[in-house]
């Protein structure tokens, strides 16, 4: 008994060894994702140094390179951590899934208001990778991929498959622009965009509209019924 009470305190002692430095470790990483996220936010990928996200981050230039090992590598980690994604053991945020997921979308929009560093980078950064060549373009194009389909497989079930494929996908592709367009007239007049209204009304008329099937009249019919 003696042998075995000596032995618990020796255990629990080499584990606590180990998970500190991970702790600390992980503490590094997510300061660096944080500063990246603000400098990349800021400057862009392009002109964003490594060695300012180091400085602002509280270690060296080797430092960030070797959690994240490459310029490149740090700036698809920065998205990762931007949309809640687990990255380099740093933990995600759990994800909404099913109808509970547009109620998830209305409350990112939401939360946005107040971290317009976050939203700022997203904006520089998906703009910059429609450029050739840019690192991130392909996170980018995948990333709109998936979430359209998710958006469009949610409508699809919350509207009981009332529509087609194809209106739902139309659907999803409205909502996204729309929520994409918001945060850059947001991040230039705040005081002018309510995002959060405005995305919840449209997602409203799109629900609406797939509901009923009746497809709104086009500005140029409206304008020929007026000439």
């Amino acid at each position: 008994m003696v042998q075995q009470t000596d032995a618990a305190p020796r255990v629990v002692a080499a584990a606590d060894r180990v998970q500190r430095p991970q702790a600390r470790t992980l503490e590094r990483r997510e300061a660096v994702l944080e500063a990246a996220m603000q400098v990349f936010g800021a400057r862009g990928y392009n002109k964003g140094a490594l060695a300012e996200v180091a400085q602002q981050a509280g270690m060296t230039h080797a430092g960030v390179l070797h959690h994240f090992g490459t310029k490149e590598g740090l700036l698809i980690a920065v998205l990762k951590y931007r949309d809640g994604q687990a990255v380099a053991g740093v933990a995600g945020r759990p994800q909404a899934e099913g109808p509970a997921f547009l109620g998830h979308l209305i409350d990112t929009v939401a939360e946005n208001t107040s971290r317009p560093g976050v939203v700022q980078t997203y904006a520089v950064l998906s703009a910059e990778s429609v450029t050739e060549g840019h690192p991130a373009q392909q996170y980018f194009r995948d990333r709109i991929t998936v979430l359209r389909e998710k958006i469009a497989d949610v409508l699809d079930e919350v509207t009981d498959g009332r529509a087609s494929r194809e209106d739902v996908m139309d659907a999803a592709s409205t909502l996204i622009a729309v929520m994409d367009g918001l945060q850059v007239q947001w991040l230039l007049d705040p005081d002018a965009v309510d995002m959060p209204r405005v995305v919840t009304k449209t997602l409203d008329e799109l629900v609406d509209r797939l509901i009923s099937g009746v497809p709104p009249a086009s500005a140029v019919e409206r304008a020929a019924h007026r000439g």
